[in-house]
């Protein structure tokens, strides 16, 4: 009963983070991007907090119960893709839009927006819909309720918490989230360690094949899970939307250079305790690997704190994932194509309507896998295929055209989807087939196409 009771004061805590902060939001702006005027070390916060979810905590931490350090492969495409996010974070704050699909339709043409705002609808409520299976799998475990109603329970809090005050009370709730984080995680490790006896009974009750860099995976297997993170971050909208919400470019790149940082700590600790996890606790499931170190390996103070933790990185990351499908429908459908002249308090008003359509949406979508890393994976790969090709190439490539990039966000969804149905033949991971069907579209239909309108290059090429 302790662990429920720190889960539901948490859990007001950031409701009355929610409440407060929603007296503020009065604009567009304010809902959207936090009203532009976030800092550095905010961003850091947010950043990290958005990235860091049950992805980490259930899928990378049950493939290292698994794997062992070969599980890092899933994180070593979220590092290499932060060093390129750090070129492109200052140029997406200069162009000061509020979603991805605006970059693509500046960019390339309205199909773009369109087919781009398609696939975030359908690879983000399908990454919220597994925040809310990890959330029944916490409360589940710690007051042993049935996952299904733990699974609603998380729902409703997250529509609830991501409709009273969007952008501008998740950011900074984000921030409280990642220093709780941070500090469970680093105070876990040398606790664990002297319950399992020290670093060396550790590595003599695992197999070798745990300490290896490629362990029992295959090269191919491991490069498909560091493809399909690497591809999700390169674009994904939660981060830009951000980078969108910085006062200014400087800031912008800063807080990359912090979320770097962050992430190699923080997936590396996960990475740790699971595998130390894996020497003590054997015959469970890989997923609840994490859950199991927290309620039997830690003294109550600091298992009490690393559930909060966890709670944190669940929550952070549903809303922010819920709260970006919301802001495209509103602002790269209906504002853009239906009603242009919306005024803000209906904005405000329909955003917070949508926000509870997608969550629900979302929460039929829990039935559909039974994993989180089955869940997560196929969620990358649809979005990394679908956008970040086109993305990248908006940035970086002049010769990109408006049909090639259109073309590549619509091969790279069709193949997703068609190759997960057909359930992978050969056992190649989705990710392989899917980019390069997108990366031949994106480049021979560019090629075979006009070249872009100088107009639609400047913003993106020009110096300084």
């Amino acid at each position: 009963m302790l662990y429920f009771w720190v889960i539901i004061c948490y859990l007001l805590v950031l409701i009355a983070v929610g409440a407060f902060r929603s007296r503020q939001v009065k604009t567009q702006d304010d809902f959207m991007v936090a009203g532009r005027k976030l800092s550095a070390k905010v961003l850091v916060g947010t950043l990290l907090a958005t990235w860091i979810g049950s992805g980490s905590i259930f899928a990378g931490a049950g493939l290292a119960y698994d794997k062992g350090f070969a599980a890092l492969w899933f994180d070593v495409g979220v590092w290499v893709a932060i060093i390129v996010l750090y070129l492109i974070a200052g140029k997406a704050r200069r162009l000061g839009q509020f979603t991805v699909p605006d970059i693509l339709e500046i960019r390339y043409n309205k199909a773009a927006r369109i087919l781009g705002t398609l696939v975030t609808i359908t690879a983000y409520t399908a990454i919220v819909s597994y925040q809310y299976r990890a959330g029944g799998l916490v409360l589940n475990f710690v007051t042993g309720i049935s996952v299904e109603k733990g699974i609603v329970i998380t729902a409703v809090f997250v529509i609830g918490y991501t409709v009273l005050a969007g952008m501008l009370s998740v950011v900074y709730t984000d921030v409280v989230n990642g220093i709780i984080m941070v500090a469970g995680l680093i105070l876990a490790l040398p606790f664990l360690l002297k319950t399992a006896g020290g670093w060396n009974s550790v590595v003599a009750q695992l197999p070798q094949t745990h300490f290896q860099v490629f362990g029992e995976m295959t090269v191919l297997e491991a490069l498909g899970y560091s493809f399909a993170t690497m591809l999700l971050l390169l674009g994904e909208a939660g981060m830009y939307q951000r980078f969108f919400s910085a006062r200014d470019e400087t800031a912008a790149r800063r807080s990359v250079v912090g979320l770097i940082a962050g992430t190699v700590v923080v997936e590396s600790l996960i990475v740790v305790l699971a595998v130390v996890g894996s020497a003590l606790f054997t015959g469970i499931d890989s997923e609840m690997v994490i859950l199991n170190v927290v309620s039997r390996g830690l003294p109550v103070a600091v298992s009490c704190l690393c559930l909060a933790a966890i709670v944190a990185v669940i929550v952070s990351t549903a809303d922010s994932f819920l709260l970006v499908p919301a802001t495209n429908i509103m602002r790269d459908i209906y504002q853009r194509f239906i009603n242009p002249t919306l005024g803000q308090r209906r904005f405000l008003v329909y955003s917070r309507l949508v926000v509870v359509v997608l969550g629900l949406f979302a929460y039929l979508q829990v039935q559909f896998f039974t994993r989180v890393l089955e869940m997560a994976v196929y969620a990358y790969t649809m979005y990394g295929v679908g956008i970040t090709p086109a993305l990248l190439a908006a940035f970086f490539w002049k010769r990109a055209s408006s049909a090639g990039g259109a073309s590549s966000i619509a091969a790279g969804m069709a193949a997703t989807v068609l190759w997960e149905v057909l359930k992978k033949p050969g056992g190649i991971p989705t990710v392989y087939p899917a980019l390069g069907i997108s990366l031949f579209c994106l480049i021979t239909v560019s090629l075979l196409t006009a070249k872009p309108e100088p107009e639609r290059l400047e913003k993106f090429f020009k110096q300084g």
